[in-house]
């Protein structure tokens, strides 16, 4: 498989890509090394991870990122309400295994001495990265929106990327059964680790230009007329020209193809814009902006 092959195999998967985005994914299934891709939000960062999970047949297991994320959530958390009820299921065997015990003292250092019956993967919880590790089938492992958590999490992250693994105190190091295909995707709201860099490949999706994101288009909506579809992209490239607090991004796009397709709409004009702007502009200032826009550059 080579950059070429990947490019039309997410074709095939509905994803237009350029070569940039190919050779990554590329690199990053031979080489084994997470990718870490920035870009606007909506511009196809999550949509590679899930189309690639799709065509090269990997189960994708998604992390979403938020504030205050940390390892029970992310990597692996021990069900306590299970180990107590075990405890309580086994109460006869303990009082026997301890019957011959002289002290506390003595009775603690035999409980310790059987605590791996306690802490052990039948009470553990497996968290995204985790499962991904430890998944029999090679997955997409897709850590969504890492801009949203913090430092401390990155370093969570270091070893797992470093070396897929991951550190569990009472059972040692778990290393993963098959690399997973590492997607990280950040929509820029806060700077990434230079640590956390060093051990991923590196991708920046922009606003597609005009041909590819009309072939996009094309992709999702086969009956949209070619003209309809070459004018709605030049008017939403103009448009993210305009300081808006929220440009249309390409899911945006997307979104007013499929209004526009199902209105049979053939040739856009000022007052098509005007009565769907709420699907490419989410803020009222916005859509003056864009209204007038269309106007100016429609009428």
């Amino acid at each position: 498989m080579n950059e070429q092959s990947i490019k039309e195999l997410l074709r095939d998967g509905g994803y237009i890509a350029d070569e940039a985005i190919a050779t990554a994914v590329f690199l990053a299934l031979r080489m084994e090394k997470p990718i870490l891709i920035e870009g606007p939000p909506g511009v196809g960062k999550t949509g590679l991870a899930k189309t690639l999970s799709t065509v090269l047949d990997y189960p994708l297991v998604r992390l979403q990122c938020y504030e205050g994320i940390d390892e029970s959530k992310a990597l692996y958390d021990w069900e306590y309400g299970k180990q107590l009820l075990y405890t309580q299921m086994l109460r006869t065997q303990l009082d026997n295994h301890l019957c011959g015990t002289v002290d506390l003292r003595d009775a603690v250092e035999q409980l310790a001495s059987e605590e791996s019956l306690f802490f052990s993967q039948n009470f553990l919880v497996q968290r995204p990265i985790l499962r991904s590790f430890l998944s029999e089938k090679r997955s997409v492992l897709l850590i969504d929106e890492i801009d949203r958590s913090d430092d401390e999490f990155e370093a969570l992250l270091l070893e797992c990327l470093s070396d897929f693994q991951v550190s569990i105190p009472e059972l040692g190091v778990l290393e993963a059964r098959q690399k997973p295909l590492a997607i990280l995707t950040s929509n820029g709201t806060r700077m990434i680790s230079d640590a956390l860099r060093r051990r991923c490949l590196y991708l920046y999706i922009d606003y597609p230009d005009l041909e590819r994101e009309v072939q996009i288009v094309r992709a999702r909506f086969p009956d949209i007329c070619d003209e309809l579809a070459h004018q709605m992209v030049a008017f939403l490239l103009k448009v993210r020209e305009l300081n808006l607090r929220k440009p249309p991004s390409v899911s945006e796009t997307l979104d007013w193809g499929e209004v526009l397709t199902l209105m049979h709409i053939k040739k856009l004009t000022p007052e098509v814009v005007a009565n769907t702007v709420g699907v490419i502009s989410k803020h009222q200032a916005d859509l003056e902006k864009v209204t007038d826009l269309a106007a100016e550059e429609l009428g």
